[in-house]
This record gives structure tokens, C-alpha cells and sequence, in this order.
């Protein structure tokens, strides 16, 4: 008996019953069922509920394990299309061993596409096989012989034209008695004639994979890009005023100058006076606290609006076109709360969980609680008017341009809810991206990666070792994980500044920027915090920021001469020259015989380009170590030498055999990014290369 959701293990012929023998109404033999088994495709997401995610331009290999009784030769096809398209496209299966067959194609437009896989047996292909082996054995008889000529005789009558000639003329070669048999057995065996029949193959009883997977397609920037966080309100030239989307706007130079792809802006949305918390999250502000801008809406309007002291809609939209000129991505901020004075709490209380005493219920994640912050109640029973709502405000930013957005705190929002929104979106303006600050438990966030968004925060600011960081980036970027979960790697952010920033000065920052950028494709810095090295935390052992952005004006002195700002940008700009550290699916960990010492490779698919990080974890002491790299895998060359160039250093040294010899000094330069060059030929190489 089937097992509700498994897939159906006997495929049956492509146009008729799927239905398995035992379940079929009194065992009905009209159909005769395929012999050939089509099982365990992949990648499939949970028995293709959810689609694996690829970019345009990326292929999405699969295999599957298709098998059948006895020792005839089997072939198939991976069928992939368009999620719509009439036709399917083919392209054949290549076995791979042990029952394992494979082949690959490439997504070339943001439509969602499809794939699955047919086979069946190839009775040409076993007649000639065997054909082969008597051959060689001097056993041919003349039967053989019409036996393919029957096969030929049967492709001819599916083909027209110049191949239906030359298979109908090689049949009736087969079956006369003019030819020689050294001369028939010669023409069954030509290579030529296994390709024409190989085009028009018996595909009358194939089995097929009883499912179409999908696979979500998403532009480049989903995969890869440098973010970079920062508030408008403290980006004024003047100490104690607040700054405006004008200021932004120039700010937008300077994060272009350190070479990032996105800059994302907090809510840019007009702040709550009502329970407005005061610095440092205190529980009454004062006349000129600014709160949190996370405590959305006020009488000057809610999601759609701009805060009056950050300018106007035209202000915003100004800023779009700036960044547009400047190669940037403008990321918004999508926090689906409301301050207790927004128009919603007014207009719409049905939306707001009310509490017995009539108050309407606030934020908390105890002991600590947002007085300034109204959840929205999605299970309201106004839920299909408040959804409508939110996708409105979606819609709203859609149509003023914006494409990326960074959303608050998803994991306290039903999975439904936002299958459904992204799906809408997407349907509309496929290149819209969705990141998901949901720093939760590892299924939840796994869920919201499956049902749409494209990015995920994740736990990379928590992993500090070298063991935790290998076991955690080795399980994001080689476990199924990886067909649809894309981290985004945040050195910190306004609401996390982790211990390893507060105590190890100037190269823990540079040491978590370097992990950051180059184990993952996309990253995240929360600046100028970051570029600064702020690193005091408001008590200790807590991850808040003393004089937290979040609560209050900051003047950051972005010129200062100790700022990171040009270490920032030699790496965003290695990232940039370098496609292999523009991906993921290739990271691997190398073994160095110091604990404080952590290596890691990325290539490109035709190891054209090998990027070799190596990262000193302790920001106080100086390190040393072999790398033992796997020659073979990196194609390198076991006898002769090849170049590692320190990106960073800048230094070129001459390497030979598995294992190097490396040093960090973190008061210098913490990390080594190394291009390797392989296959030095001459002494003038050598001279020049040393």
C-alpha cells in the first residue's frame, strides 16, 4: 500500500495509469507496466512541496537512481522547462555507476522552471552490446542479425526523412542474404548508425518520475553581494541634528566607496511618540529622544509614509536614483509592527490582539518588553482584509522602485502568510528580493527559506571557533540545506554586537570581516559601527550597543585615520575580481595544525580560479601553521611548484607539495587571501614570481 505523500515507486506508460498493480481495481492487466524504475530524484525538497532556488546563468544538476530487471541497457532523458511552456526541453542522462544516473541544465530567465526524468529500456542498445560481445567471440549466428533488423526496421517506421532511409536501407542489409556476415555485422556495429537510432528511441513504455520539481529562479544579487547597513537620521554633517534622506543620499558615496552592492536603510517611516523609548532603551524618552524607528506610524502616517524629519516621498525617491548612478542596491526595511498611535490601531483595532482588560497587547520577549511596539494579530478574524493590507504596502515601495527587502523579525509571522505574499510579488516583479532576519531555531529559519525568501540571517555571528565555524558553514553549504537556504553572513549588527567585537580590538574586526566576505557569497556590516571598531557593549555580557543607534542620534567621524573603511574596500573589491568568492557551493575546509588558525578554499567549476583564506582567530597573539591542501581536488600539480598571492599582503610565495607553511601576525594583517597560481614551467617564472 502507498504511503500518503511517498512517491508512487512503479512508473507506468507516460500516457496512461500511474496507478501501481496491487492498487489497480481487481488487479487489471490491461497495461502492461513499465519495467524500468525512476526513484529518488534530486534535488527534491520534501517530496517537491517547496522548489530548489538557482540563479540566472546556474545549472541545476540531478540525479536520480533508475533501474530494472535483468542486464538490459537503460536510457532516459532529464525533461526541463518553464513553468507554463508546452514543449519540454531533453537533455540525455549520463549514468554514473551503481544504478545513478545524471544530467544537468541551466536556468536562463527569472520564470520558475520544472524538471523530472523518463527512461526506459534500449533494446537497440542491449542487441548491440550483445551483438559486440559474440562478435568478439567469433559466435554470430544469422538470427542475430535479423533480430536488429527488426529493431532498425521499427525505428524507420518513427522517423522520415534522410534517417528513416538509412535505417530501413541498414535493415534490409541486416535481413538479406547479398551482404557478407563479416560485412552485416560490420554495419550493425557502426557508431554512426547507434547515433541515428539512439535519435528515435522506443520510448512507448517509459517510466517517469511521478512528480515535476521546481525550481525558483532568482537574479544574481539573490546569490551574491556586499551589504551595508546604516540609519539616514545619523548621517548629518552636524553634530546633534537629524539627518534627512538628502544626507543619505551623499552618504551613499561613501558606501559606494568601499565597494558594497546593497545599502540598506532601517524603517524610513514616521516613529511613535506613545511609550517612545528613551537612549539606551530606557522606558520614557525625553523632549529630543527620536525612538526607535522600529515603533512604526504616528499621526504623520504609517508603512507608506516617510518620517516628515527625514524629508518626503520625493526625497526617497531621489535617493533611488543616486544610488542607481552609483551601482547600489537601496535595501528597505519591512517591520510589520505598529507604534500604539499608528492610523491602523485607530482604523482597524480588529488587527491587534486585545488583552481582558481591554489594553491591546504589546511586544515582549521576556523579561524584556517593547511598551512602544503593537504586534499585528494575523489571527484576527479581519486576517483577509489585514493581509490585503500588508501586501498593499509591498506593492507601495514596489512601485517606487525598491527591489530588496530586508524583513523584521518573519518568524513571528505565519509560514502562510508569507508563502503567500512572496509568492505574489514574485509573480509580478520576479526580480524582487526578500532577506529573513530571523535569528531563530534552525527549522524554523530552514522553513522560511523554503517558502520564499531569498536570503536568511543566520548563526555566523555565535561561531567563533574554528570547529564551530567549519561544522556550521560545512552543514549551510554541502547538507540539502543548500538548495535553498542562501546566508547572508552579518559581521554584526545594530542589534548584535558579539563578544568577540567588544574585546579583540582593530583585527577581530578585521578578522570577522575577512570570515565573513569570504565564506559567504553574500555578507553584511552594519556601519559605520563596524569600520569604527565600536565595540562597547552596554553592560557586560550583553550584546547590546552602549548609546545604541536604535535610540538615539549618532555623529559618526567616518574620516577618522583609524577607520577600516580602505581595509573594507580591499576586500569588497577582491570579492568583486574574483567569481569564485562569489558563491558558496564550493567552499571546503583544509586541515592547519594550529586551533587558532582556520583555512578554506573556493574555486570556479573549471578550477580556472582557487581563492585560498587562511584566518588567525585569536586577535591577540601571532600564529603559525601547515595548510595541507588536497592537491588534486584544487588541480595542482604534485611535483611542480605553484604561487600563492597574498591578495591582502600582498606578498607572492613559491609552494610546493600538499603542505605550506603560513604565519598571521593579527596586529599586522590577521588573514591571508590567497589567488593561487598553478604550474610554474621555467626559471624565468620562478625569478619573476619570487
Amino acid at each position: 500500500m502507498q504511503v500518503k505523500g511517498e512517491p508512487t515507486r512503479y512508473a507506468w506508460c507516460v500516457e496512461i495509469g500511474k496507478m501501481p498493480m496491487a492498487m489497480r481495481p481487481e488487479g487489471d492487466l490491461r497495461l502492461r507496466p513499465a519495467r524500468v524504475v525512476v526513484e529518488r530524484l534530486s534535488p527534491e525538497i520534501d517530496c517537491g512541496r517547496f522548489p530548489v532556488k538557482r540563479v540566472m546563468g546556474e545549472k541545476v544538476e540531478v540525479r536520480a537512481d533508475v533501474h530494472a530487471d535483468g542486464q538490459d541497457v537503460l536510457a532516459g532523458v532529464l525533461l526541463h522547462r518553464e513553468v507554463g511552456a508546452q514543449q519540454w526541453d531533453e537533455t540525455p542522462l549520463s549514468t554514473l555507476g551503481n544504478d545513478v544516473w545524471g544530467a544537468a541544465f541551466s536556468v536562463e530567465s527569472l520564470r520558475p522552471h520544472e524538471y523530472t526524468v523518463e527512461a526506459w529500456v534500449d533494446e537497440f542498445a542491449t542487441w548491440r552490446r550483445d551483438l559486440e560481445k559474440k562478435s568478439a567471440a567469433g559466435v554470430v549466428a544469422r538470427v542475430d542479425l535479423l533480430v536488429g533488423a527488426a529493431l532498425l526496421e521499427a525505428a524507420s517506421a518513427r522517423t522520415t526523412g534522410d534517417d528513416a532511409a538509412m535505417l530501413a536501407a541498414s535493415a534490409r542489409l541486416l535481413s538479406g542474404a547479398e551482404a557478407s556476415l563479416a560485412d552485416q555485422i560490420e554495419r550493425a556495429l557502426d557508431p554512426s548508425l547507434e547515433r541515428v537510432v539512439s535519435r528515435w528511441p522506443d520510448r512507448g513504455n517509459a517510466a517517469r518520475y511521478p512528480r515535476k520539481l521546481t525550481v525558483a529562479v532568482d537574479r544574481v544579487r539573490a546569490r551574491t553581494g556586499a551589504w551595508y547597513e546604516f540609519f539616514p537620521r545619523s548621517c548629518s554633517p552636524e553634530v546633534g541634528r537629524h539627518g534627512t534622506l538628502k544626507d543619505a543620499a551623499s552618504r551613499l558615496e561613501y558606501v559606494a566607496s568601499m565597494g558594497f552592492d546593497v545599502a540598506y536603510l532601517p524603517p524610513v517611516h514616521p516613529i511613535g511618540r506613545i511609550h517612545r523609548k528613551g537612549r539606551n532603551n530606557a522606558e520614557e524618552a525625553g523632549p529630543d529622544d527620536p525612538g526607535s524607528p522600529w515603533a512604526i506610524g504616528a499621526a504623520e502616517g504609517g508603512h507608506t509614509a516617510i518620517h516628515p524629519a527625514l524629508g518626503t516621498l520625493d526625497d526617497f525617491r531621489a535617493l533611488l536614483a543616486k544610488a542607481r548612478t552609483l551601482n547600489l542596491e537601496i535595501a528597505l526595511d519591512l517591520a510589520f509592527q505598529c507604534s500604539p498611535d499608528h492610523p491602523w490601531v485607530k482604523e482597524h483595532p480588529s488587527w491587534f490582539r486585545h488583552l481582558p482588560d481591554g489594553s491591546i497587547k504589546t511586544a515582549e520577549n521576556p523579561p524584556k518588553k517593547y511598551e512602544d511596539i503593537y504586534p499585528i494579530d494575523f489571527e484576527s478574524k479581519d486576517w483577509r482584509e489585514l493581509w490585503m493590507a500588508l501586501a498593499e504596502v509591498v506593492q507601495f515601495w514596489l512601485a517606487q522602485g525598491v527591489r530588496v527587502f530586508r524583513v523584521d523579525n518573519p518568524h513571528t509571522k505565519p509560514y502562510g502568510f508569507w508563502e503567500w505574499l512572496i509568492s505574489r510579488v514574485r509573480s509580478e516583479h520576479p526580480d524582487a528580493i526578500f532577506l529573513a532576519e530571523a535569528f531563530t531555531r534552525p527549522r524554523v529559519m530552514r522553513e522560511l527559506a523554503k517558502i520564499g525568501f531569498s536570503q536568511s540571517y543566520n548563526y555566523f555571528p555565535w561561531r567563533n571557533t574554528k570547529q564551530e565555524l567549519t561544522d556550521y558553514l560545512t552543514e549551510l553549504t554541502r547538507g540539502e540545506a543548500r538548495e535553498y537556504l542562501r546566508p547572508n553572513l552579518w559581521a554584526n549588527t545594530p542589534d548584535i554586537l558579539p563578544e568577540s567585537l567588544q574585546y579583540g580590538g582593530r583585527p577581530a574586526f578585521q578578522s570577522r570581516l575577512v570570515l565573513a566576505a569570504t565564506l559567504g557569497a553574500s555578507y553584511g556590516l552594519y556601519g559605520p559601527a563596524f569600520e569604527l571598531c565600536e565595540g562597547t557593549a552596554l553592560r557586560p555580557g550583553s550584546e547590546e550597543y552602549l548609546d545604541s543607534e536604535k535610540y538615539q542620534l549618532r555623529h559618526w567621524p567616518i574620516e577618522r585615520p583609524d577607520s577600516l573603511r580602505h581595509f573594507v574596500a580591499q576586500v569588497n573589491r577582491i570579492r568583486r575580481e574574483h567569481p569564485a568568492l562569489q558563491r558558496n557551493d564550493t567552499l571546503a575546509f583544509h586541515a592547519v595544525d594550529d586551533e587558532k588558525l582556520i583555512a578554506y578554499s573556493k574555486t570556479t567549476d573549471d578550477l580556472t580560479e582557487v581563492i585560498l583564506t587562511v584566518v588567525c582567530l585569536d586577535p591577540h597573539h601571532r600564529h603559525s601553521g601547515w595548510v595541507e591542501l588536497p592537491l588534486e581536488e584544487l588541480g595542482l600539480d604534485r611535483v611542480r611548484p605553484y604561487q600563492a598571492h597574498d591578495l591582502l599582503g600582498g606578498g607572492r610565495y613559491l609552494w610546493s607539495g600538499s603542505r605550506n607553511y603560513v604565519e598571521l601576525d593579527p596586529a599586522v594583517i590577521p588573514a591571508h587571501i590567497f589567488a593561487i597560481r598553478r604550474h610554474l614551467r621555467t626559471e624565468r617564472d620562478f625569478d619573476y614570481y619570487l
